[in-house]
Protein backbone atom coordinates (compact mmCIF):
# COMPACT_ATOMS: atom_id res chain seq x y z
CA UNK A 1 0.00 0.00 0.00
CA UNK A 2 1.07 3.39 -1.14
CA UNK A 3 1.77 5.56 2.39
CA UNK A 4 0.03 8.19 0.39
CA UNK A 5 -2.54 6.96 -1.25
CA UNK A 6 -5.32 8.27 1.08
CA UNK A 7 -4.08 11.72 0.52
CA UNK A 8 -6.48 13.99 -1.77
CA UNK A 9 -5.58 17.20 -3.35
CA UNK A 10 -8.12 19.38 -3.87
CA UNK A 11 -7.71 22.56 -6.48
CA UNK A 12 -7.26 24.50 -8.52
CA UNK A 13 -8.61 27.43 -6.59
CA UNK A 14 -8.59 30.94 -7.93
CA UNK A 15 -7.98 32.25 -4.47
CA UNK A 16 -7.20 30.65 -1.50
CA UNK A 17 -7.18 32.90 1.84
CA UNK A 18 -5.54 31.00 4.36
CA UNK A 19 -6.58 33.61 7.19
CA UNK A 20 -2.94 32.11 8.72
CA UNK A 21 -0.33 34.65 10.37
CA UNK A 22 -2.66 37.31 11.66
CA UNK A 23 -2.62 39.26 14.29
CA UNK A 24 -4.66 37.54 17.48
CA UNK A 25 -6.06 40.88 18.53
CA UNK A 26 -6.35 44.40 17.26
CA UNK A 27 -6.52 45.99 13.82
CA UNK A 28 -6.32 43.99 10.85
CA UNK A 29 -5.34 45.26 7.14
CA UNK A 30 -6.66 43.82 4.31
CA UNK A 31 -3.19 43.75 3.08
CA UNK A 32 -2.09 41.57 5.34
CA UNK A 33 -4.28 38.67 4.23
CA UNK A 34 -2.06 35.58 2.92
CA UNK A 35 -3.71 34.78 -0.44
CA UNK A 36 -2.76 31.98 -2.47
CA UNK A 37 -3.71 32.27 -6.57
CA UNK A 38 -3.73 29.39 -8.13
CA UNK A 39 -3.77 27.28 -4.95
CA UNK A 40 -4.28 23.65 -4.13
CA UNK A 41 -4.82 21.55 -0.91
CA UNK A 42 -3.62 18.06 -0.06
CA UNK A 43 -6.13 16.62 3.13
CA UNK A 44 -5.90 13.37 4.26
CA UNK A 45 -7.30 11.95 7.88
CA UNK A 46 -9.21 15.04 8.32
CA UNK A 47 -6.32 17.84 8.35
CA UNK A 48 -4.24 19.39 5.64
CA UNK A 49 -1.45 18.25 4.94
CA UNK A 50 0.10 20.52 2.06
CA UNK A 51 -0.91 23.98 0.88
CA UNK A 52 0.31 25.73 -1.61
CA UNK A 53 0.33 26.70 -5.93
CA UNK A 54 -1.64 23.77 -7.62
CA UNK A 55 0.67 23.02 -10.22
CA UNK A 56 3.47 22.46 -7.74
CA UNK A 57 1.26 20.02 -5.86
CA UNK A 58 -0.44 18.52 -8.93
CA UNK A 59 3.37 17.26 -9.56
CA UNK A 60 3.80 15.64 -6.24
CA UNK A 61 0.52 13.89 -6.38
CA UNK A 62 0.84 12.50 -9.31
CA UNK A 63 4.00 11.46 -8.52
CA UNK A 64 2.83 10.03 -5.15
CA UNK A 65 -0.53 8.96 -6.60
CA UNK A 66 -2.99 11.12 -4.53
CA UNK A 67 -6.38 10.68 -5.64
CA UNK A 68 -7.66 14.25 -7.17
CA UNK A 69 -10.65 16.42 -6.29
CA UNK A 70 -11.11 18.46 -9.57
CA UNK A 71 -12.41 22.17 -9.05
CA UNK A 72 -13.46 23.00 -12.62
CA UNK A 73 -15.09 26.14 -11.89
CA UNK A 74 -13.71 29.85 -10.38
CA UNK A 75 -13.16 29.46 -6.69
CA UNK A 76 -12.31 30.96 -3.63
CA UNK A 77 -11.57 28.80 -0.76
CA UNK A 78 -11.15 30.09 2.98
CA UNK A 79 -11.52 28.19 6.11
CA UNK A 80 -15.46 26.89 7.38
CA UNK A 81 -16.98 29.49 9.59
CA UNK A 82 -17.10 29.18 13.02
CA UNK A 83 -19.95 30.59 15.21
CA UNK A 84 -18.91 30.69 18.33
CA UNK A 85 -22.50 31.79 20.30
CA UNK A 86 -26.01 30.40 19.96
CA UNK A 87 -29.12 28.83 21.32
CA UNK A 88 -29.98 27.01 18.86
CA UNK A 89 -31.44 23.81 20.86
CA UNK A 90 -35.07 24.97 21.66
CA UNK A 91 -38.43 24.36 21.04
CA UNK A 92 -41.33 26.86 19.71
CA UNK A 93 -41.39 30.29 18.51
CA UNK A 94 -41.83 33.81 19.65
CA UNK A 95 -43.05 35.12 16.39
CA UNK A 96 -45.39 36.75 18.73
CA UNK A 97 -42.95 38.35 20.99
CA UNK A 98 -41.61 39.69 17.70
CA UNK A 99 -44.70 41.27 16.51
CA UNK A 100 -44.93 43.36 20.19
CA UNK A 101 -41.87 44.26 19.89
CA UNK A 102 -42.12 45.74 16.43
CA UNK A 103 -45.61 47.32 17.88
CA UNK A 104 -43.74 49.09 20.35
CA UNK A 105 -44.21 46.94 23.51
CA UNK A 106 -41.05 47.09 26.17
CA UNK A 107 -39.14 43.68 26.96
CA UNK A 108 -40.69 43.89 29.90
CA UNK A 109 -44.79 43.98 29.27
CA UNK A 110 -43.75 41.20 27.14
CA UNK A 111 -42.75 39.26 29.69
CA UNK A 112 -45.43 40.25 31.95
CA UNK A 113 -48.10 38.65 29.00
CA UNK A 114 -46.56 35.50 28.73
CA UNK A 115 -43.44 36.07 26.21
CA UNK A 116 -39.91 36.48 26.76
CA UNK A 117 -37.44 33.61 27.80
CA UNK A 118 -40.02 32.21 29.91
CA UNK A 119 -42.03 31.43 26.98
CA UNK A 120 -38.86 28.99 25.22
CA UNK A 121 -38.51 27.35 28.99
CA UNK A 122 -42.32 26.20 28.60
CA UNK A 123 -41.98 24.60 24.94
CA UNK A 124 -38.20 23.09 25.83
CA UNK A 125 -39.27 21.64 28.64
CA UNK A 126 -42.51 20.29 27.21
CA UNK A 127 -40.15 18.66 24.46
CA UNK A 128 -38.63 15.48 24.31
CA UNK A 129 -35.16 14.55 23.83
CA UNK A 130 -35.89 12.87 20.59
CA UNK A 131 -38.01 16.45 19.53
CA UNK A 132 -35.01 18.65 20.60
CA UNK A 133 -32.78 16.49 18.50
CA UNK A 134 -34.98 16.77 15.56
CA UNK A 135 -34.82 20.63 15.55
CA UNK A 136 -30.93 20.90 16.63
CA UNK A 137 -30.49 18.77 13.64
CA UNK A 138 -32.46 20.80 11.24
CA UNK A 139 -30.67 23.98 12.10
CA UNK A 140 -27.50 22.15 11.98
CA UNK A 141 -28.23 21.42 8.65
CA UNK A 142 -29.17 24.85 7.52
CA UNK A 143 -25.90 26.26 9.13
CA UNK A 144 -23.80 23.45 7.34
CA UNK A 145 -24.87 24.44 4.03
CA UNK A 146 -23.92 28.31 5.19
CA UNK A 147 -20.66 27.26 5.82
CA UNK A 148 -20.75 27.02 9.08
CA UNK A 149 -18.61 23.80 10.19
CA UNK A 150 -17.98 24.52 14.07
CA UNK A 151 -20.94 26.04 16.21
CA UNK A 152 -21.28 26.57 20.28
CA UNK A 153 -24.71 25.42 21.39
CA UNK A 154 -25.42 26.53 25.08
CA UNK A 155 -28.19 25.32 27.36
CA UNK A 156 -30.47 27.28 29.46
CA UNK A 157 -34.37 26.73 28.26
CA UNK A 158 -34.64 24.36 30.96
CA UNK A 159 -34.01 25.85 34.23
CA UNK A 160 -33.90 22.74 36.44
CA UNK A 161 -30.93 20.15 36.72
CA UNK A 162 -33.54 17.21 34.88
CA UNK A 163 -34.44 19.83 31.99
CA UNK A 164 -30.78 21.05 31.25
CA UNK A 165 -29.50 17.79 31.46
CA UNK A 166 -31.85 17.01 28.62
CA UNK A 167 -31.05 20.04 26.56
CA UNK A 168 -27.20 18.73 26.82
CA UNK A 169 -28.02 15.44 26.14
CA UNK A 170 -30.05 16.47 22.92
CA UNK A 171 -26.67 18.38 21.90
CA UNK A 172 -24.62 15.51 22.78
CA UNK A 173 -26.46 13.15 20.73
CA UNK A 174 -26.35 15.64 17.52
CA UNK A 175 -22.71 16.57 17.93
CA UNK A 176 -22.04 12.59 17.52
CA UNK A 177 -24.04 11.68 14.25
CA UNK A 178 -23.55 15.19 12.62
CA UNK A 179 -21.26 16.62 10.33
CA UNK A 180 -21.12 19.80 11.96
CA UNK A 181 -18.78 19.95 15.46
CA UNK A 182 -20.82 21.31 17.92
CA UNK A 183 -19.27 23.10 21.13
CA UNK A 184 -21.93 22.70 24.17
CA UNK A 185 -21.98 25.45 26.64
CA UNK A 186 -23.83 24.95 30.23
CA UNK A 187 -25.79 28.14 30.59
CA UNK A 188 -28.48 26.71 33.16
CA UNK A 189 -27.88 30.62 34.87
CA UNK A 190 -29.44 32.37 32.36
CA UNK A 191 -32.28 33.60 33.98
CA UNK A 192 -34.05 32.59 37.96
CA UNK A 193 -37.01 29.90 37.07
CA UNK A 194 -40.36 30.77 38.70
CA UNK A 195 -39.67 27.86 40.58
CA UNK A 196 -37.13 29.78 42.93
CA UNK A 197 -37.75 33.18 44.45
CA UNK A 198 -34.20 33.76 45.68
CA UNK A 199 -31.02 34.10 42.92
CA UNK A 200 -28.45 33.14 44.94
CA UNK A 201 -30.11 29.37 45.72
CA UNK A 202 -30.52 29.07 42.37
CA UNK A 203 -27.07 29.54 41.61
CA UNK A 204 -26.09 27.31 44.21
CA UNK A 205 -28.35 24.42 43.27
CA UNK A 206 -26.93 24.55 40.00
CA UNK A 207 -23.07 24.30 41.86
CA UNK A 208 -24.23 21.83 43.89
CA UNK A 209 -27.08 19.53 41.55
CA UNK A 210 -25.97 20.11 37.60
CA UNK A 211 -22.53 21.35 37.37
CA UNK A 212 -21.05 17.81 39.15
CA UNK A 213 -23.11 15.85 36.69
CA UNK A 214 -22.68 17.62 33.55
CA UNK A 215 -18.51 17.42 34.05
CA UNK A 216 -19.02 13.40 34.99
CA UNK A 217 -21.11 13.01 31.79
CA UNK A 218 -18.76 14.98 29.62
CA UNK A 219 -21.78 16.82 28.31
CA UNK A 220 -19.86 20.11 28.44
CA UNK A 221 -16.61 22.01 29.70
CA UNK A 222 -17.83 25.44 29.48
CA UNK A 223 -20.32 27.62 31.62
CA UNK A 224 -22.16 31.12 31.01
CA UNK A 225 -24.36 33.31 32.56
CA UNK A 226 -26.25 36.22 31.99
CA UNK A 227 -25.20 38.98 34.04
CA UNK A 228 -28.39 42.00 33.88
CA UNK A 229 -30.97 43.63 35.85
CA UNK A 230 -33.49 40.74 34.52
CA UNK A 231 -31.13 37.74 34.77
CA UNK A 232 -28.20 38.02 37.56
CA UNK A 233 -26.12 41.23 40.17
CA UNK A 234 -22.83 41.43 39.40
CA UNK A 235 -21.39 40.07 42.51
CA UNK A 236 -23.96 36.74 42.23
CA UNK A 237 -22.34 36.15 38.76
CA UNK A 238 -18.79 36.62 39.99
CA UNK A 239 -19.13 33.86 43.08
CA UNK A 240 -21.20 31.62 40.47
CA UNK A 241 -18.27 31.67 38.10
CA UNK A 242 -15.64 32.02 40.28
CA UNK A 243 -16.87 28.50 41.76
CA UNK A 244 -17.84 27.05 38.22
CA UNK A 245 -14.38 27.54 37.12
CA UNK A 246 -13.01 25.65 40.41
CA UNK A 247 -14.79 22.78 39.09
CA UNK A 248 -12.70 22.89 36.03
CA UNK A 249 -14.81 24.81 33.64
CA UNK A 250 -14.21 27.49 30.55
CA UNK A 251 -16.15 30.54 31.67
CA UNK A 252 -17.68 32.33 29.01
CA UNK A 253 -19.91 35.62 30.43
CA UNK A 254 -23.23 37.51 28.33
CA UNK A 255 -21.92 40.92 29.06
CA UNK A 256 -22.93 44.75 28.63
CA UNK A 257 -25.85 44.06 26.54
CA UNK A 258 -27.77 46.92 28.57
CA UNK A 259 -25.68 48.02 31.20
CA UNK A 260 -21.93 47.85 31.87
CA UNK A 261 -21.44 44.81 35.13
CA UNK A 262 -20.48 41.59 33.30
CA UNK A 263 -17.31 42.59 31.26
CA UNK A 264 -16.00 44.15 34.89
CA UNK A 265 -16.65 40.15 36.10
CA UNK A 266 -15.43 38.53 32.72
CA UNK A 267 -12.36 40.51 33.33
CA UNK A 268 -12.04 39.29 37.31
CA UNK A 269 -12.73 35.73 36.55
CA UNK A 270 -10.62 35.52 33.52
CA UNK A 271 -13.59 34.32 30.99
CA UNK A 272 -12.31 33.18 27.62
CA UNK A 273 -15.30 35.45 26.15
CA UNK A 274 -17.43 38.69 27.03
CA UNK A 275 -20.28 37.96 24.94
CA UNK A 276 -22.90 41.05 23.47
CA UNK A 277 -20.80 44.35 24.83
CA UNK A 278 -23.95 46.64 23.26
CA UNK A 279 -23.30 49.23 26.16
CA UNK A 280 -19.52 48.68 26.69
CA UNK A 281 -17.19 51.48 26.56
CA UNK A 282 -13.53 53.09 27.00
CA UNK A 283 -13.53 51.74 30.55
CA UNK A 284 -14.59 48.34 30.03
CA UNK A 285 -12.66 47.83 26.36
CA UNK A 286 -9.71 48.38 28.44
CA UNK A 287 -10.50 45.85 31.26
CA UNK A 288 -11.12 43.54 29.05
CA UNK A 289 -8.14 43.78 27.07
CA UNK A 290 -6.15 43.75 30.20
CA UNK A 291 -7.58 40.78 31.05
CA UNK A 292 -7.07 39.13 27.54
CA UNK A 293 -10.69 38.08 27.21
CA UNK A 294 -12.21 37.81 23.49
CA UNK A 295 -15.11 40.56 23.14
CA UNK A 296 -17.42 38.37 20.75
CA UNK A 297 -20.28 40.81 19.64
CA UNK A 298 -23.87 39.37 18.45
CA UNK A 299 -25.28 41.80 15.52
CA UNK A 300 -28.16 38.96 15.54
CA UNK A 301 -29.19 40.52 18.71
CA UNK A 302 -28.84 44.26 17.41
CA UNK A 303 -31.41 43.67 14.24
CA UNK A 304 -34.01 41.01 16.30
CA UNK A 305 -33.91 43.98 19.20
CA UNK A 306 -34.06 47.41 16.25
CA UNK A 307 -31.00 48.57 18.67
CA UNK A 308 -27.16 49.70 18.45
CA UNK A 309 -24.37 47.49 17.20
CA UNK A 310 -21.88 46.63 19.54
CA UNK A 311 -18.45 49.16 19.43
CA UNK A 312 -16.53 46.88 16.97
CA UNK A 313 -14.72 49.67 15.64
CA UNK A 314 -13.53 50.99 19.05
CA UNK A 315 -12.66 47.83 20.51
CA UNK A 316 -10.44 46.29 17.72
CA UNK A 317 -8.26 50.38 17.75
CA UNK A 318 -8.70 49.48 21.33
CA UNK A 319 -6.67 46.68 21.01
CA UNK A 320 -9.22 43.80 21.79
CA UNK A 321 -9.51 40.61 19.55
CA UNK A 322 -13.12 40.60 18.07
CA UNK A 323 -15.01 37.78 17.30
CA UNK A 324 -18.60 37.77 15.21
CA UNK A 325 -21.27 35.59 16.43
CA UNK A 326 -25.37 34.88 15.53
CA UNK A 327 -26.67 34.83 18.86
CA UNK A 328 -28.84 32.85 17.05
CA UNK A 329 -32.01 32.03 19.36
CA UNK A 330 -35.91 32.23 19.49
CA UNK A 331 -36.16 35.46 20.59
CA UNK A 332 -33.81 38.26 19.81
CA UNK A 333 -32.19 36.75 17.33
CA UNK A 334 -34.01 34.35 15.42
CA UNK A 335 -32.23 34.91 11.76
CA UNK A 336 -28.69 32.81 12.19
CA UNK A 337 -27.62 33.48 9.15
CA UNK A 338 -23.53 34.25 10.03
CA UNK A 339 -22.57 35.58 6.77
CA UNK A 340 -25.00 38.26 6.32
CA UNK A 341 -24.40 39.65 9.89
CA UNK A 342 -20.84 40.14 9.64
CA UNK A 343 -21.03 41.73 6.27
CA UNK A 344 -23.99 43.93 8.32
CA UNK A 345 -22.11 44.76 11.25
CA UNK A 346 -19.06 45.19 8.91
CA UNK A 347 -20.37 47.69 7.03
CA UNK A 348 -22.14 49.75 10.00
CA UNK A 349 -18.98 49.93 11.96
CA UNK A 350 -16.38 49.94 9.29
CA UNK A 351 -14.36 46.66 9.92
CA UNK A 352 -12.01 45.74 7.05
CA UNK A 353 -12.80 42.58 4.71
CA UNK A 354 -10.09 41.12 6.71
CA UNK A 355 -11.01 41.99 10.61
CA UNK A 356 -14.56 41.03 9.80
CA UNK A 357 -13.51 37.58 8.14
CA UNK A 358 -11.35 36.88 10.94
CA UNK A 359 -14.48 37.89 13.32
CA UNK A 360 -15.96 34.40 12.03
CA UNK A 361 -13.02 32.27 11.38
CA UNK A 362 -9.65 31.98 13.31
CA UNK A 363 -10.88 34.96 16.10
CA UNK A 364 -13.92 32.98 16.57
CA UNK A 365 -11.78 29.86 16.89
CA UNK A 366 -10.12 31.64 19.96
CA UNK A 367 -13.19 32.57 21.41
CA UNK A 368 -14.01 28.97 22.00
CA UNK A 369 -10.37 27.94 23.04
CA UNK A 370 -10.23 26.34 19.72
CA UNK A 371 -6.70 25.98 17.86
CA UNK A 372 -7.08 23.31 15.32
CA UNK A 373 -9.60 24.81 13.09
CA UNK A 374 -10.08 28.81 11.78
CA UNK A 375 -7.03 28.89 9.78
CA UNK A 376 -6.07 26.82 6.35
CA UNK A 377 -2.08 25.58 7.34
CA UNK A 378 -0.60 22.65 7.76
CA UNK A 379 -1.65 20.43 10.44
CA UNK A 380 -4.98 22.29 10.76
CA UNK A 381 -8.39 20.62 10.40
CA UNK A 382 -9.63 20.97 6.66
CA UNK A 383 -12.96 22.89 7.25
CA UNK A 384 -13.17 24.50 4.06
CA UNK A 385 -15.93 26.20 2.25
CA UNK A 386 -15.48 27.70 -1.40
CA UNK A 387 -17.49 30.52 -2.97
CA UNK A 388 -17.66 31.02 -6.63
CA UNK A 389 -16.18 33.70 -7.30
CA UNK A 390 -12.57 34.81 -8.36
CA UNK A 391 -12.62 37.76 -5.53
CA UNK A 392 -12.47 36.88 -1.81
CA UNK A 393 -14.00 40.86 -1.45
CA UNK A 394 -17.34 39.64 -2.76
CA UNK A 395 -18.25 37.28 0.06
CA UNK A 396 -18.90 39.71 1.80
CA UNK A 397 -19.86 42.28 -0.69
CA UNK A 398 -22.61 40.40 -1.47
CA UNK A 399 -24.01 41.06 2.25
CA UNK A 400 -25.41 36.89 2.84
CA UNK A 401 -26.58 36.46 -0.45
CA UNK A 402 -23.62 34.59 -2.03
CA UNK A 403 -23.17 31.45 -0.04
CA UNK A 404 -20.33 28.14 -0.15
CA UNK A 405 -21.15 26.47 -3.00
CA UNK A 406 -18.66 23.26 -1.57
CA UNK A 407 -18.50 22.74 1.95
CA UNK A 408 -15.60 19.90 2.92
CA UNK A 409 -15.69 19.00 6.93
CA UNK A 410 -12.27 17.23 8.00
CA UNK A 411 -11.56 17.15 4.16
CA UNK A 412 -15.10 15.41 3.55
CA UNK A 413 -16.78 16.97 1.19
CA UNK A 414 -20.40 17.70 2.77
Amino acid sequence: MNQHENYTLIGPFTQILTMANLPEAGPITDDELEVLEDGGVVVSDGKIKLIGKYNVLLKVAQEEHYRLEKISEPMVLIPGLIDSHTHICFAGSRANDYAMRVAGKSYLEIARSGGGILDSVRKTREATVVELVDLLKKRCDRHLNEGVTTCEVKSGYGLTVEEELKMLEAIKLVNKHHELDLVPTCLAAHMRPPEHTDSKVYLQHILDELLPQVKEQGLADRVDIFIEDTAFTELESLEYLTAAKELGFDITVHADQFSTDGSRVAAEVGAVSADHLEASGDEEIVLLKEAGVVATVLPGASLGLGMHYAPARKMLDGGLCVAIATDWNPGSAPMGDLIMQAALIGAAEKLTIAETLAAITTRAAKALNLTDRGCLTKGTQADMIAFESSNYKEILYFQGKLKPTIVWKQGRRV
